[in-house]
């Protein structure tokens, strides 16, 4: 399969729109047409239906194929762009709403004051905006956060060639209001909350299933020297971060 016509494939179903994945991609919608033309002809199937446009069963399928595909096809293109090009002097730090805690803040301006002439900049965005990000050369550190058994990694999708580092976990807890019949409890399990209400003030720990917030570092196998710099602050990481000899 034509990455190229897989991309079209998949802007089209996006936008559910020829003439919007056409802008989107800078193609004629003539083009785009023909591409996915290009591309039924070659599987066999009807992948987008045209009134309304929208993918079908088979295109459904496709597209859970297709953007994984894609995804490892930039990431590998920005991971061969880190051996070739000069790096900008940039620190670029993705993360989800919960992973940036105090200490890796802390460190940031640390880094950043050491540094003056580093760009640092700080994107709070989704997991998957996260992952792609750093994939792809647009962000040099990811951080994610999620529950997980204790000591165990998070759930995450493919991440190629990507480093992973354990950065801390935190015992898992429920916000219950104040005067809730649960909030007065040392523990509880997952099936105590089914009728929880849950807005509140009072933090108890979930017990059953053992369960942890645990927050995690992502980068290149080859980082660039602000991240070495960054994860070599004491404390930051769990464990060593060990980087491959220049």
């Amino acid at each position: 399969m034509d990455p190229h016509l897989l991309r079209t494939f998949v802007a089209v179903v996006e936008h559910r729109s020829f003439s919007a994945a056409a802008q989107d991609l800078g193609y004629t919608q003539s083009a785009v047409s023909q591409h996915i033309a290009a591309l039924e002809a070659d599987l066999g199937t009807r992948l987008v239906g045209r009134r309304p446009v929208a993918a079908t069963a088979a295109g459904r399928r496709l597209l859970e194929h297709a953007r994984p595909l894609l995804l490892r096809l930039d990431a590998a293109r920005a991971d061969l762009a880190r051996l070739r090009d000069v790096r900008p002097a940039r620190l670029a730090v993705d993360c989800g709403p919960a992973a940036l805690t105090p200490a890796w803040a802390g460190a940031l301006a640390r880094i950043r004051q050491a540094l003056p002439g580093l760009a640092v900049t700080v994107r709070i965005r989704g997991r998957e905006a996260v992952l792609r990000a750093v994939l792809t050369g647009d962000a040099d550190l990811a951080l994610v956060d999620g529950v997980t058994a204790p000591s165990d990694p998070l759930p995450l999708p493919d991440t190629g060639t990507l480093t992973t580092l354990a950065v801390g976990e935190q015992p898992l807890v429920i916000l219950l209001p104040s005067g809730h019949p649960l909030a007065g409890r040392r523990g509880l399990r997952l099936a105590d909350l089914a009728d929880a209400h849950w807005p509140g003030t009072v933090a108890v720990p979930v017990s059953a299933p053992r369960l942890v917030h645990r927050t995690e570092a992502l980068h290149p196998k080859a980082p660039a020297k602000a991240v070495e710099k960054l994860l070599a602050e004491p404390g930051l990481v769990r464990g060593a971060a060990a980087f491959p000899a220049a």
